[in-house]
């Protein structure tokens, strides 16, 4: 039987310095709960030949695939702006898949058991926040955002100890690497050139090779990851998601969307919206999370110093350089989102300010984020009478004018609108109720959930439900799980 597995272990070949060689834990009574068939496809894996409990002998890493190489990843990080040496305390990279076109993917199971990175934690992960992680990170590819995926989630049959006895799951995740600025922090702190080198060189080949040759590999890599992640925080912005924990092991050096923890989507629009429980000074609130990009960004520039130039004062110069450039190409990229948002071609002055007036107008009116704009492409998906506001009527004469410049037409705009603007986001008052019905073992609401997010920019029926906010006045909040 060939499942179509296509190990190509270039991670497991770097010293040790940048891992541990360690197999997954065994679990006790493994259970599928959740299975992307699509995306298995996409990966040219068969697992038809497979019952689920085979299914869940394999995502539970209880048996694993020939040719995987399992290690944990060491990294470090700046958790709400303190330093720690960090790692892989709950995950296992078990190898890096090859598809037919190609592509290399690195297979990791979270939830897996202890590791030398543990430290106090119990390597397990709990069965809630898995499914949290499968829901958003599934809804993030549906909403065409660069991000980690997710192929499977299996019970363990074991409890885990959090605020009280949780069942235990593990994630297989899937990603284009987990190589984070973490990482470089990580093995900068060791102040061994050399190992910082093989660094370098590694991500260079695997994520930015058009750079290989280049004359400054530091700064142009350094470049390059910063527009990756000007992309990706500005997608964020976009649809109002709200990462909560952007510390610098979170964040990848491919520039997708890693680690879902007290993530959520906002609602109601305020640009200070947070949801973790644990980020009381609103450090990676949803207007914080550009300013905390580019924070991220400078320790890595720290990182990549002894390699940008020899003279040292030089060196920082150049990356200071670099690093200051972010406010302006942040700027320009989010306005031009925002143009795409409200249907506007072309440049005007004046769209700065058109676009925050209405976000003014939002903020003090609390109106829906996400409904608005669907509002102003004419799908009018609940009875807000502060659209009837004189305020907003005024604003929309002002973007009625602008629209019809650079011979823009309603069927222009609306299809440019339509391209950027979700109908449906992942609601947090859904996301919890699938969840919950998820631990009495009805899994009915969370497919209908992932099923309905896979097509947020499409008209879906009977979608009205998953498309109005919560009424309820009562504060969101997230939770890490660990």
């Amino acid at each position: 039987m060939t499942i179509g597995w296509c190990f190509d272990n270039t991670y497991f070949k770097l010293s040790k310095a940048f891992k541990e060689d360690i197999k997954p834990i065994p679990v006790k009574k493994p259970e599928l709960v959740l299975f992307n068939k699509k995306l298995a496809e996409d990966l040219n894996l068969d697992f038809s030949n497979l019952d689920n409990q085979k299914l869940s002998e394999l995502f539970s890493g209880n048996s694993l695939p020939e040719g995987s190489n399992s290690l944990a990843q060491a990294y470090a990080g700046h958790q709400f702006g303190h330093f720690t040496m960090l790692g892989d305390g709950r995950a296992v990279l078990i190898g890096e898949h090859l598809s037919k076109d190609n592509k290399r993917y690195d297979i990791q199971f979270k939830g897996s058991g202890k590791t030398a990175f543990s430290r106090n934690g119990d390597g397990r992960a709990a069965l809630g926040p898995m499914l949290r992680e499968y829901i958003i990170s599934e809804a993030m590819n549906g909403l065409r955002i660069p991000t980690t995926r997710s192929l499977a989630v299996v019970k363990t049959g074991e409890d885990v100890i959090r605020e009280a006895f949780l069942p235990g799951a593990i994630l297989t995740r899937i990603a284009s690497s987990h190589i984070r600025v973490g990482t470089f922090q990580y093995i900068a702190a060791r102040e061994k050139k050399d190992e910082l080198e093989v660094l370098l060189n590694y991500v260079i080949n695997r994520h930015y090779p058009d750079i290989k040759n280049s004359k400054n590999k530091a700064i142009d890599l350094l470049a390059n990851v910063m527009e990756k992640q000007i992309d990706l925080v500005v997608n964020w912005m976009r649809v109002g998601f709200v990462h909560g924990v952007m510390n610098t092991d979170n964040m990848s050096i491919s520039g997708e969307t890693i680690d879902y923890g007290p993530c959520a989507f906002m609602d109601t629009y305020d640009p200070k919206t947070v949801f973790s429980s644990i980020d009381q000074m609103g450090r990676y609130a949803y207007c914080n999370q550009p300013v905390i990009t580019k924070w991220n960004l400078s320790r890595f520039a720290e990182c990549l110093i002894p390699f940008i130039d020899n003279d040292q004062e030089k060196a920082i110069e150049l990356a200071t350089k670099i690093i200051n450039s972010f406010e302006k190409k942040y700027e320009e990229k989010w306005l031009n989102m925002m143009r795409d948002k409200l249907g506007l071609f072309g440049v005007d002055e004046k769209d700065k300010f058109l676009i925050l007036d209405l976000l003014t107008w939002m903020h003090q009116k609390k109106v829906d984020y996400t409904n608005t704009f669907c509002h102003l492409m004419n799908e009018n998906i609940d009875d807000d009478k502060n659209y009837e506001d004189k305020d907003f009527q005024n604003w929309k004469i002002r973007w009625d004018e602008r629209l019809k410049t650079n011979n823009n037409t309603s069927e222009k705009y609306l299809e440019l609108m339509k391209t950027v603007n979700p109908l449906i986001i992942p609601r947090n008052h859904k996301v919890e109720e699938a969840l919950e019905e998820a631990k009495k073992n009805n899994l009915k609401p969370i497919n209908q959930l992932i099923k309905v997010l896979k097509g947020p920019y499409s008209h879906q029926k009977d979608i009205l439900d998953y498309q109005i906010g919560s009424n309820s006045d009562k504060k969101y909040q997230t939770f890490c799980g660990t």
